[in-house]
């Protein structure tokens, strides 16, 4: 079963509306031979001709959801694909038109494809929230319509009681209605210099905090540095394998490099340890005190 693509321009569009229209409508009779040589015998010639009858009235029912603001040739191709399926569950026994039921599975594909387009944000998640979004626009017109063109924007209850729903659904159909998506890079202003991503707050640290951060850590490294350089090298040594190295050395590995016992290792730990927190004091002073403390 196949259908050409229905194209997308206005003038596309009309000659796709113009070769529509010479399908001949079938009769009940024709109709119920068709399904059933389709339903029996999988006959691919008859499906095709159930399906062109009726592509008129797929376009009938998709121009009721034209205010959704989606190109209509969206819209007749989605619902195309719902008159199919609905010819390839048609059971021709119930004695019904094709039309009848296929007109349910027609706007169920319209239905899912604006909800699926309208937002990033899932919408219509319930069977409720569905039936309002598609009855919200239609039941406001309508009353609005009714009570003089006065808008009711400011009166959800009279919508709600008329669909059966609390005034709160309403509210809340309407700002998700009201809330489409929106570029971040979309250009803001009438030079365009700026976009919305430029006045998105950020979750990272200010950046003269950053600055001022890696200034204080760059003096930290050379005053530590400063200090090394007043041990021997032994010393020093044992402060960046012990103390500063990412995989530290054990006691005894350090005692096995230098050809020592394990105690021995410790001693001179501690030694080194004190020589560079009196190295510290001298070049930090008070300033990074908690650093001085770290190598205690």
């Amino acid at each position: 079963m196949h259908l050409s693509t229905v194209p997308s321009s206005s003038g596309s569009l009309a000659m796709y509306l113009s070769e529509i229209n010479q399908f001949a409508l079938l009769k009940v009779e024709e109709e119920q031979r068709l399904a059933r040589l389709f339903r029996d015998k999988k006959d691919m010639d008859a499906a095709h001709t159930l399906v062109t009858s009726n592509l008129r009235f797929v376009v009938k029912v998709s121009y009721e959801y034209r205010s959704y603001g989606l190109k209509m040739a969206d819209l007749i191709q989605e619902g195309n694909i719902g008159l199919m399926k609905a010819v390839q569950k048609f059971d021709p026994d119930k004695y019904i038109r094709l039309i009848s039921y296929a007109v349910w599975w027609i706007r169920a594909y319209i239905q899912n494809y604006i909800l699926k387009s309208w937002s990033l944000v899932k919408l219509g998640t319930t069977q409720a929230q569905r039936k309002l979004f598609f009855s919200l626009a239609r039941t406001k017109r309508e009353l609005e319509r009714l009570s003089g063109g006065a808008s009711l924007d400011n009166d959800p209850a009279r919508i709600a009681k008329k669909l059966h729903v609390k005034p709160i659904e309403v509210q809340e159909m309407s700002q998700r209605m009201e809330g489409r998506d929106l570029s971040l890079d979309a250009p803001m202003g009438d030079d365009g210099g700026n976009s919305h991503v430029d006045f998105v707050v950020g979750s990272s640290e200010p950046q003269d905090d950053v600055l001022a951060q890696s200034e204080e850590d760059g003096i930290v490294r050379a005053r530590i540095e400063q200090a090394l350089l007043r041990l021997d090298p032994r010393e020093r040594f044992i402060i960046e394998q012990r103390v500063m190295g990412d995989h530290p050395m054990t006691l005894k590995e350090l005692g096995e490099h230098f050809g020592f016992s394990r105690e021995r290792a410790r001693q001179l730990e501690i030694r080194a340890k004190e020589k560079l927190k009196l190295e510290l004091s001298r070049v930090m002073g008070d300033v990074m005190p908690e650093l001085v403390a770290r190598y205690a």
